[in-house]
């Protein structure tokens, strides 16, 4: 069975939600709400994969602790402008 774009979605929305790490769930969940339903299908693609992996990685990547795997790289800088933005306009 394949999943509707509405499905999959809600699946990513509530996984970027529900990290291993509190802090991962405060930047992802919000780029996710705002932003995952005006993403096209291969950044879809990318972003699933993304949440496939390890928040000890993500985390990192994300803060620019750690260099982060190519294959993310531009999507990981939009993610982490977009909670740096929400946190100086919420500050």
């Amino acid at each position: 069975m394949t999943e509707t774009r509405d499905a999959r979605l809600k699946r990513m929305r509530m996984r970027s939600w529900r990290r291993g790490i509190k802090e991962m769930d405060l930047i992802l969940g919000p780029y996710a709400d705002a932003k995952l339903a005006e993403l096209d299908e291969p950044t879809l693609d990318l972003y699933d994969r993304l949440l496939e992996e390890n928040d000890q990685d993500l985390y990192p990547w994300v803060s620019g602790a750690q260099p982060c795997p190519p294959q993310y790289l531009d999507l990981l800088t939009e993610i982490g402008n977009f909670a740096r933005e929400r946190h100086i306009t919420r500050a």
